[in-house]
């Protein structure tokens, strides 16, 4: 994920090291932070690889010259693939998806619409799962009131609140879907979209 954030930011505009962390972890929000020892390590490999080039010496800041990062045309192919990638984590694809819809100003509106209309499937596939896994819950409540007396109650409490939030989600991303197919959709409807999915 922190490839296709360092990419897609590049892909917008040359940046030093310290808006980049800043812009990712004001992303990532205040548990999954990007660390200077994570960030450096990987803007090398991605200099070896080709994706991206240091533009030499910018403006000293606290007695240190910064360096400013530009992205290459391989590194545009390569934000691209990761863009349109709908297979990789998709454990953590909640997140990437948002990532994705921030930078949406990179792909075509038919790309767009991919990726919206694949995230409707993921908010389905996640629907589905809980509500089963809900109506089933039942069948188990003798073997799970062994581990305590509201042990039940206490997952079924879980996992409704999981269900509202991917329900949310699914609303949330069909209007995105609506306001795309309209024409109206921009970044920051993107990000109100992202926002309101969040709360």
């Amino acid at each position: 994920m922190y490839e296709l954030i360092i990419l897609a930011l590049l892909a917008q505009f040359p940046l030093h090291g310290y808006l980049i962390a800043k812009i990712t972890n004001d992303m990532l929000g205040p548990y999954a932070r990007l660390s200077s020892g994570r960030l450096y390590p990987l803007m090398v490999r991605l200099a070896e690889e080709g994706l991206i080039v240091v533009e030499g010496e910018g403006q000293p800041s606290g007695g240190r010259r910064q360096r400013t990062y530009r992205i290459t045309e391989r590194g545009r192919e390569r934000c691209h693939r990761l863009m349109m990638d709908t297979t990789a984590n998709l454990g953590d694809y909640q997140r990437i998806f948002w990532v994705k819809m921030a930078n949406m100003s990179l792909l075509t509106l038919s790309e767009r619409l991919y990726l919206v209309d694949h995230y409707i499937t993921y908010c389905q596939t996640n629907i589905y799962h809980y509500v089963a896994e809900i109506a089933d819950l039942p069948r188990h409540a003798e073997h799970l009131a062994k581990a305590s007396p509201t042990y039940r109650e206490d997952v079924l409490l879980v996992m409704e609140q999981v269900l509202r939030q991917w329900r949310q989600q699914l609303a949330d991303v069909t209007a995105l879907r609506q306001r795309l197919l309209a024409g109206g959709a921009t970044a920051a409807d993107v990000a109100g979209v992202a926002w309101n999915g969040a709360e």
